[in-house]
């Protein structure tokens, strides 16, 4: 089954193990790819990010991208909070 959610980082990036330790702690499945490890991803990031490696680059199921997210939007993206509070 394919995930609904898709995370662009690399191995070595604290904001990538953050925010792979907060999916993980709320069980909300995502696709891990490492942008050092696929070219093709790697590209792609640099298309969303104009130019630049920026990570964690997280692609939702509605189409929406968060790079770099704070905790707060991570939270709301999924769900936890509304956009207000």
């Amino acid at each position: 089954m394919e995930n609904a959610i898709t995370i662009y980082g690399t191995w070595w990036c604290g904001d990538c193990t953050r925010v792979r330790r907060f999916f993980d702690n709320n069980q909300i499945t995502y696709q891990w790819i490492d942008i050092d490890q696929d070219e093709k991803a790697a590209q792609f990031v640099m298309a969303t990010n104009r130019g630049m490696r920026s990570v964690p680059t997280i692609v939702f199921e509605d189409g929406s991208i968060l790079v770099e997210p704070t905790e707060s939007q991570l939270k709301q993206m999924c769900g936890f909070v509304s956009p207000t509070g």
